[in-house]
């Protein structure tokens, strides 16, 4: 069972900016965060192929969210998400979650591994 490691989130207020990081120690894996906001359905926010050389983004946080994978060998296996002019409609738990093969997309449906969710609130 892959182990997966969240860490940032916290509250913010709005125009305002987080880093969420997320290590599969040992893997360098397709990796996505997802978040869920109260009483909505989990969402795909961002993804990153297990290379680092495709990402992809919601549409919602285009030009504001920007995902990325460490070069050197013993950090491909961490993921951050930087999240910058943060709005009231960021606010949800935010998931890291990974995928067993070596595929450029994170379908919801499809990630074999999820981490525990880390919480985000961006409000004033």
């Amino acid at each position: 069972q892959l182990h997966i490691v969240e860490s940032g989130g916290g509250l913010v207020q709005p125009g305002g900016s987080l880093r969420l990081s997320c290590t599969t120690p040992g893997f360098a894996l397709t990796i996505g965060w997802f978040r869920q906001a109260p009483g909505k359905e989990r969402e795909g926010v961002s993804c990153i192929d297990w290379s680092g050389d495709v990402t992809n983004y919601a549409d919602s946080v285009k030009g504001r969210f920007t995902i990325s994978r460490g070069n050197a060998s013993d950090a491909k296996s961490t993921v951050d998400l930087q999240m910058k002019s943060l709005k009231p409609e960021d606010t949800g738990v935010y998931y890291c979650a990974a995928v067993a093969a070596p595929i450029t997309t994170c379908p919801l449906g499809g990630m074999n591994y999820w981490g525990k969710g880390t919480p985000v609130t961006v409000s004033s």
